[in-house]
């Protein structure tokens, strides 16, 4: 059976519209489809327009005419209040319904709608605290389908607002909003860190951790972003507004998500910065004033050396050292550098110390990639035994593919690229070729770094904003590298694409991933990647080199970011042949 349209009604956001459209609902002669809005639950917009962006409200009730006076009532009544900007403002309020809407539903609608604007770069502010996503209801098969016609529908009025759904969904915020609907696995061990940091807090417990491991794709980013957040609405809602928590990660493309998430959540505007890169933060605060809680995404990024900027040994120390409670996600499998490279001693320490508390979580479910087991396993195999095992056969959801030159692997990327489903779709390498963000190739033949492979060429990432007007920047300025229109003619790195998906990754292993004696080896001797190859100084003042293994992890950070494919081509020749002969 087709699933009817929903009934969208548009009116200015003031007394006088709501109560002509009352009366009009009152009359004989309305519009029989508007009887919907009077008879079933509905879903409701406030939407104005602040400094050249919007602000909105989502809400959902029985009855929107009494929930929208009692929104103007608190307007009048209250100057620092949203409603009050918004009977400020020349606001406009939309207000949907569907003959299948149950309050089930409608929770469900608002939970989506507030995640989906919170991912529009027109939107400056969403204005509600969380959302309340629902389990399992009847209908609760139709959601999709049904959201999809709204969110088309709202689209067709207001394209600035209501961007392509497929943009959304595709965005960095949109995967790491704390709005995601959690799967049960994150449910509980979201409560079970609340629960931790609540006692922690009440006892006046400090240098607390819990540590949560997982490895890429489980969703240790969305479990953050919420757990964070729910802090903060569990606060607000307890009165408790001097909360102190911070969300800290060592990764630029990261931190700029997260600034728009605490941004446009209005989190920035209450408490003041609370995003931070690990070395400012330790630098802002000390021992003696701990703040109650901090997170720390991707915490194998954190340096345990110092350096130019860091004077101290352990970021992750002085960090527990300036908080009651520290929330620590973790991957071993992604330590990229010999800055983060943790001896198997100090690492072991603050796993024990978590488990000694029951503080110690791990994730195990994957969640970004659509791929079976099989193929998952075939993944596991060679980045992580160096073996190359017979490639399956491609699964409806996830595709292996090989390829025999850079130029095939391309042209296969840029045909992902240009369909609306899988427009995310981009290149990616190994750090083999020359790159020196901080210089450019005066001296060269070439204008731009390049990853170049015979007669193939193609500029590394960023190196194409050069070319951009000014207004073309601003207009990627909060987009991560795959957002960005012009990196599908650029190479992506794990220094730009660790943390995010990819629709496919066309991953091109470079010279330092070879085959060798019926094993894959890494080679450091033919990588670019000094933060990889050169000495770590233990904590015994030896030197020590961990080149194959964080190629190693290098490799692996690849080739887990595509969500619905894998395409890969590889330099060595003898590495290549067994690809190809694997695909057989």
């Amino acid at each position: 059976m087709e699933i009817s349209q929903p009934i969208i009604i548009k009116i200015d956001d003031n007394s006088k519209s709501l109560n002509d459209f009352e009366s009009e609902l009152l009359s004989a002669e309305h519009d029989k489809s508007q009887e919907t809005i009077a008879s079933f639950p509905t879903v409701y917009i406030h939407n104005w327009e602040h400094t050249g962006n919007y602000e909105v409200y989502i809400g959902e009730t029985n009855n929107v005419f009494e929930r929208t006076r009692q929104h103007y009532d608190e307007g009048n009544k209250n100057d620092e209040s949203w409603q009050r900007v918004m009977l400020d403002k020349s606001a406009s309020l939309y207000i949907i319904g569907h003959e299948h809407f149950n309050k089930s539903m409608t929770l469900d609608i608002e939970n989506k709608l507030m995640q989906y604007m919170l991912s529009v770069p027109s939107v400056r502010r969403v204005h509600n605290l969380r959302g309340n996503p629902q389990k399992k209801y009847y209908p609760v098969e139709e959601l999709d389908i049904i959201f999809s016609k709204i969110w088309r529908k709202l689209r067709s009025d207001n394209s600035e607002l209501f961007p392509l759904e497929r943009l959304i969904r595709d965005s960095a915020i949109f995967k790491a909003s704390p709005l995601q609907k959690l799967t049960n696995d994150q449910m509980e061990a979201r409560d079970i860190i609340i629960d931790r940091v609540r006692n922690a807090l009440q006892n006046n417990q400090t240098g607390q951790i819990i540590f949560i491991e997982g490895e890429a794709g489980t969703g240790k980013t969305v479990l953050n972003s919420s757990t964070f957040y729910e802090i903060f609405c569990q606060a607000e809602e307890q009165g408790n507004e001097n909360i102190r928590c911070s969300m800290i990660v060592n990764h630029e493309e990261q931190i700029t998500v997260y600034e728009q998430i605490a941004l446009k959540l209005g989190l920035t505007e209450k408490y003041g910065e609370v995003v931070y890169r690990p070395t400012r933060f330790i630098n802002t605060h000390s021992q003696e004033t701990p703040i109650d809680v901090a997170f720390i995404d991707e915490a194998h990024l954190l340096w345990t050396q110092g350096k130019q900027s860091y004077r101290g040994d352990n970021q992750l120390q002085d960090i527990l050292d300036r908080a009651r409670v520290t929330v620590v996600m973790f991957d071993e499998n992604q330590i990229l550098t010999t800055e983060q490279f943790w001896e198997d001693e100090l690492l072991e320490k603050y796993r024990k110390q978590a488990k000694d508390t029951e503080n110690y979580l791990t994730l195990k479910n994957q969640l970004r990639m659509h791929a079976d087991q099989k193929s998952l396993a075939w993944i596991d195999s060679f980045t992580k035994d160096g073996q190359v095992q017979k490639i399956p056969n491609s699964s409806v959801n996830y595709e292996i593919r090989i390829f025999d030159s850079p130029d095939e692997l391309d042209h296969a990327i840029q045909k992902k690229a240009s369909s609306a489903r899988t427009s995310l779709s981009r290149i990616i390498a190994t750090y083999d070729w020359d790159y020196n963000s901080n210089s450019r190739q005066t001296d060269r033949v070439m204008k731009y770094w390049e990853v170049m492979i015979d007669k193939w060429h193609k500029p590394w990432n960023r190196e194409l904003e050069q070319e951009l007007s000014n207004k073309e920047k601003r207009a990627i300025k909060n987009l991560a590298w795959a957002e960005q229109p012009q990196t599908i003619d650029e190479v992506g790195s794990t220094f730009t694409i660790q943390g995010f998906d990819l629709s496919y990754a066309g991953v091109i292993l470079g010279p330092s991933v070879k085959y060798r004696d019926g094993r894959i080896v890494f080679d450091p001797e033919a990588s670019c990647n000094t933060k990889a190859v050169r000495n770590r100084t233990l904590s015994d003042g030896t030197k020590k080199k961990y080149g194959e293994k964080l190629l190693q992890h290098e490799v692996r950070v690849l080739m887990t970011r595509g969500v619905n494919g894998l395409y890969i081509y590889a330099c060595d020749e003898e590495l290549r042949n067994a690809l190809q002969q694997a695909a057989r």
